[in-house]
């Protein structure tokens, strides 16, 4: 039998109240930690990625290097594949090994990524060659691929079921807004020193926590990791787990590739283009930078609500929408400019990045909440790296490769952009439809439909 994921959430996986509020109303501060250290470390780790390694690698291959950014976007692509395959070997070792079992195990595979990344991120600056550069790429992929299956593992041990999708709000939310509404210029050294400063706490947290030497310490991690047995079955696989063969799993990690290639075959242009970098992420206007942080918040916490009380095609509904309609408003601008540059005043509404905020917290909320609900104890490494790194980071790898090829191409900025909102809507259309005809295949068996 495959667990329905379009399914409403059932009772006592519904999220109408969180777990979190019990707990702190008994007084039961063991998993409020445990709350605690997952979106520290979630927040932490997806915050260094859309920062440092989405920004900070194109500034210092182009800029410290001196290669083209045809070339930077090529190495970013290998990136994108080693850390794939990486993270699918590391996920499948850690359910076959049982490390995706003990919490202790997930924490020290963790400390010892956090101390290769904050080495990675110490030496990026200084690095000026080529084979410098591609060195650099190999070991980040080696870390990064590890550090997803084992961060997104801790979700079984740490956050019960029906949080999940408000906590995944809760770590895109405070990710993104800090990202934006931080002032920052987008330079290897920038990320270099707020990275490095920022993980040297975290890897001091991770060094007491593994140490063993405090039986207080070991008596917290011991609570946490029998947790486990009651957090551990996801939302999708309850009565029956999710097989990685079926289309219960199949599906959503095809949707989620769908999103994660618009978003980035529509990002890498944009951030291509000063005028519009310069009117949204990189705008010299603090209200701008702070709508858009604010845009996020308000995506995750819509994305979370909707996720933790309805069915999952209405999340993804609601992303391919809004993707769609945020393309809508870019190439509406740009045609409006082309046609009447007086009235257009030569500026990108700020209304499009604010959007497109909305859609990159709902996908990314997703994204936190669906790997974890999909798996059981027994196979939350596997579905995690599989999830993680097809929907994410095999999407990045194609999309990227086919910006590089419009960019051979010379298509210009609205035929780009064009493609990526006839690919939304393409999403858009194609998931109603399949929704449809699955209802339709329902009705048949049932003997509703003549």
């Amino acid at each position: 039998m495959e667990e329905d994921v379009n399914a409403r959430p059932t009772t006592g996986v519904r999220g109408s109240v969180m777990q979190l509020t019990n707990y702190v109303r008994h007084r039961r501060w063991t998993p409020v930690l445990g709350y605690g250290l997952f979106v520290a470390l979630m927040v932490a780790g997806y915050y260094y990625n859309i920062t440092f390694v989405q920004l900070g690698l194109i500034d210092l291959g182009t800029r410290l290097v001196g290669m083209p950014e045809t070339a930077v976007s090529a190495w970013m692509a290998g990136l994108a594949l080693c850390t794939l395959l990486v993270a699918v070997v590391t996920g499948v070792t850690m359910d076959r090994r049982g490390w995706s079992t003990d919490l202790r195990t997930k924490l020290r595979l963790l400390l010892g990524v956090v101390l290769v990344q904050f080495c990675l991120t110490l030496v990026a600056p200084v690095i000026r060659t080529v084979p410098g550069f591609g060195a650099w790429i190999l070991v980040a992929s080696v870390g990064l691929g590890v550090g997803f299956p084992v961060s997104f593992s801790l979700a079984i041990d740490l956050v019960p079921v029906p949080d999940r999708g408000y906590v995944a709000a809760l770590i895109t939310a405070v990710a993104y807004f800090l990202a934006n509404a931080i002032p920052l210029t987008w330079s290897v050294e920038t990320f270099s020193r707020l990275m490095v400063a920022a993980m040297l706490p975290g890897i001091l947290v991770l060094v007491i926590l593994v140490s063993g030497r405090s039986d207080r310490i070991e008596a917290v991690l011991s609570t946490l990791d029998g947790q486990r047995d009651a957090f551990g079955p996801g939302r999708f696989c309850r009565p029956e787990p999710v097989q990685a063969r079926s289309l219960a799993f199949l599906v959503p990690t095809l949707l989620m590739f769908g999103v994660f290639f618009i978003d980035s075959l529509g990002f890498l242009r944009i951030i291509d283009t000063p005028s519009l970098l310069l009117s949204s992420w990189q705008s010299p206007q603090l209200s701008t930078r702070l709508l858009i942080a604010v845009a996020h918040v308000v995506g995750a916490v819509m994305a979370g609500v909707i996720y933790a009380n309805y069915a999952l095609n209405r999340v993804f509904l609601w992303t391919f929408a809004l993707f769609a309609l945020t393309h809508v408003l870019y190439t509406w601008d740009l045609r409006l400019a082309a046609a009447l540059p007086t009235l257009a005043g030569g500026a990108s509404s700020p209304l499009n990045p604010a959007f497109y905020a909305v859609a990159v917290s709902f996908y990314t909320t997703l994204n936190f909440a669906l790997w974890p609900d999909l798996s059981t104890t027994e196979t939350i490494g596997t579905h995690s790296a599989i999830g993680i790194g097809v929907a994410g980071w095999l999407a990045t790898f194609l999309s990227t490769a086919l910006a590089l090829y419009f960019q051979a191409a010379e298509l210009t900025l609205l035929s780009h952009l064009n493609v990526v909102q006839a690919l939304s809507l393409l999403l858009v259309f194609g998931l109603l439809a399949g929704l449809y005809v699955r209802r339709m295949v329902v009705l048949s068996r049932t003997g509703d439909v003549a």
